[in-house]
């Protein structure tokens, strides 16, 4: 499929598009926000306008010329608002979403992108280098619409809205008793410790050849799946950044959103041997429930997933 626009041989990812009936919205992620989305909506999009700025996404410089406008804030927590426009002035209003910025990401392909033309809406389905499906909301579709190709390579900055963030159950635990799985176990924790807890390239080999020393180390393995890193996407077409996560807080600190009080949770959700961690950072409302949630707790969540593609992000870019 190829976009002609200002932007010529430009080959797009596979787009899949969807009507106003069939898209979400985006009430239920206001409603993270505030309880009054009648009175304090508004009233934060007319705030904004006054410091807003033009995010250039892969673009070194926005374009006049463009029919839509997109602006954001310069906070850690802000709000993107898209505008129609004609003879280079705003025009009408067309959509305004919450944004998280996240300064942790992966280097993705861009598989398919979901799409509602009329709200410039996005759904990513992305591909990091090591294999992981990755769906997020794409807070610069606006700005990035006509430049996205195929089978090139983007560093993506990832983030989100946590719906709802707790400790994850700390008894749920499995007893390992399989005789092979517990001496791969054994052997794969002695070889990475023996390395300074980093993998050896003869990984495998070393474990084939690992013998046990005591009687304890062949004992079945207890695993808390309260201290797993894990990851589920959505399962509506066009929703799938919905998303279920579980893992550990790696950092862990407090900003303000239009005056409201929010902590920031940067948690990897994702993290296999021989692979780049999957980190996200995560707004959540202050309240007691994530004021006790501390560095190196392991927590569950149900999250908006949100991307980011910036120019000054990319190193340059591989087409395969």
């Amino acid at each position: 499929m190829t976009i002609n626009y200002q932007y010529k041989n430009v080959q797009s990812p596979t787009k899949i598009t969807l009507s106003d009936e069939k898209t979400a919205g985006h009430a239920d992620h206001w409603r993270i926000l505030t309880d009054d989305m009648s009175h304090d909506v508004p009233q934060w999009l007319q705030q904004m306008i006054e410091h807003a700025a033009l995010p250039k996404g892969l673009n070194g410089n926005a374009s006049a010329k463009d029919s839509c406008l997109l602006l954001s804030e310069d906070q850690p927590c802000h709000i993107n608002q898209v505008l129609a426009m004609k003879d280079g002035k705003p025009e009408r209003f067309i959509n305004a979403y919450p944004c998280v910025d996240g300064p942790y990401g992966l280097t993705c392909k861009i598989e398919r992108m979901v799409v509602n033309d009329n709200s410039h809406d996005a759904v990513l389905r992305l591909r990091s280098t090591d294999g992981s499906i990755v769906y997020a909301f794409d807070q610069l579709y606006t700005a990035n619409r006509y430049l996205y190709q195929q089978n090139t390579t983007y560093f993506v900055n990832f983030s989100a809205w946590a719906h709802e963030i707790t400790l994850s159950e700390q008894n749920e635990v499995i007893m390992v008793e399989d005789k092979e799985a517990i001496r791969y176990h054994r052997a794969f924790n002695d070889i990475v410790a023996a390395n300074d807890g980093q993998v050896p390239d003869d990984l495998q080999e070393q474990i084939k050849d690992w013998q046990p020393t005591t009687k304890e180390q062949m004992e079945p393995v207890e695993i808390n799946l309260g201290h797993m890193c894990a990851y589920l996407f959505g399962d509506t077409l066009g929703q799938e950044d919905e998303a279920w996560c579980q893992g550990q807080v790696l950092g862990k600190q407090e900003t303000l959103f239009n005056r409201k009080s929010v902590i920031l949770f940067d948690v990897v959700i994702l993290r296999e041997q021989d692979t780049d961690p999957f980190v996200v950072r995560m707004g959540a409302m202050s309240t007691a429930g994530t004021k006790a949630i501390q560095v190196n707790d392991y927590i569950q969540a149900n999250i908006w997933l949100q991307a980011a593609i910036y120019k000054e992000n990319q190193a340059t870019n591989k087409q395969t």
